[in-house]
């Protein structure tokens, strides 16, 4: 494997490749390297830029996210061991550019996929549109590379596809109560609830509203939840109390316990839902109207961002954009003779 602090994005790419073609692990002194690849998506300027510094342990500013981007993060497995891998996809934009889910989830990542959805608890009026749209668009691509995986599978007998099975078998034990009542995420799903500090600021029955919310989320899509100040904190105990920070791993909530949707306000009877998940999404927008979550695109041209800055490319760009510009008034001269002519 080569050394990837020094390694160009092309070798790390060429490398990657062959990792997959061998069958997404190397030999390292004869322990297995293992490569995960982790998903993030969410909120537009939700922190999911600063969850990820975090993680990996760099003491950096965050910047804005453009578009798609990706970095990588290794950490040993104990003293002396060979340092596991994680792909690190990171999308920016909210949900304007939610069509480039394609790119990271592919029949290749997905043996090994995890996708992580961040949300901004400091915009309830926009958290279940951005978690809708976000949530259905990675469900069908998803859906989309099992369904080429499994052509591929039946083209090829032969052939060996190590694809997840998105059943509730993953996560919940066969004694769970709402084993047949979920409808399990196709891959590893963890959502965090961002900005709490802001969040605990809100009005009790509101925090209600948007806790008990994202319990039934979470449980429904077999998802593991953390709504905390800290956001990678870890405690060793479940806690389910909607009043304090959340930490509910996959599998450890039950429906019974998250009970129906707070509703002081609202006349359940009169909502014509049609399954439990359309009931909370109505009671939450009722407290909560949306906001359109069909965000404009207003992303920065990354040419004259300065983060992205390249004096010689830079240089050339200046030239080239000079001689287009010498084009277009030379045209428009031309076009103007051939006018007077006629």
């Amino acid at each position: 494997m080569p050394k990837l602090s020094s390694d160009t994005l092309w070798e790390l790419a060429a490398a990657e490749v062959q990792s997959r073609e061998g069958g997404g692990g190397e030999e390292d002194g004869g322990e297995t390297v293992s490569e995960r690849s982790v998903f993030l998506m969410g909120s537009k300027a939700g922190g999911k830029t600063s969850i990820l510094l975090r993680c990996l342990d760099r003491d950096e500013p965050s910047k804005p996210t453009l578009a798609l981007e990706y970095t990588f993060g290794r950490r040993a497995r104990g003293h002396n061991t060979p340092k596991d891998i994680a792909h690190i996809w990171e999308l920016g934009g909210g949900t304007s550019l939610s069509d480039l889910v394609q790119i990271p989830i592919t029949p290749a990542s997905i043996r090994s996929l995890s996708v992580i959805l961040i949300l901004d608890l400091s915009k309830p009026n926009a958290l279940w549109g951005t978690m809708e749209k976000l949530l259905q668009a990675a469900q069908a691509q998803l859906e989309k590379v099992f369904s080429q995986t499994q052509q591929a599978k039946k083209s090829k007998p032969g052939a060996k596809h190590q694809t997840p099975a998105p059943s509730a078998a993953r996560v919940l034990p066969k004694d769970h109560p709402d084993r047949e009542l979920i409808s399990p995420f196709p891959v590893p799903l963890l959502i965090i609830g961002s900005k709490y500090d802001v969040f605990q600021e809100f009005d009790s029955d509101k925090k209600k509203v948007v806790s008990k919310t994202l319990r039934f989320i979470a449980h429904y899509y077999a998802a593991s939840l953390i709504v905390s100040v800290v956001l990678l904190y870890m405690q060793k105990t479940v806690s389910i109390d909607t009043n304090k920070p959340l930490i509910i791993p996959a599998g450890s909530d039950t429906f019974s316990q998250i009970g129906s949707p707070p509703s002081a306000d609202v006349d359940i009877t009169s909502l014509h839902a049609k399954n439990p998940k359309d009931l909370w999404k109505k009671v939450y927008e009722r407290v909560f109207p949306q906001e359109s979550t069909s965000e404009q695109r207003e992303l920065k041209d990354p040419a004259k961002d300065p983060q992205y800055s390249e004096l010689q490319i830079d240089a050339m760009r200046a030239q080239k954009d000079q001689e287009l510009e010498q084009y277009k008034r030379n045209a428009a001269k031309s076009w103007k003779g051939l006018e007077l002519e006629t």
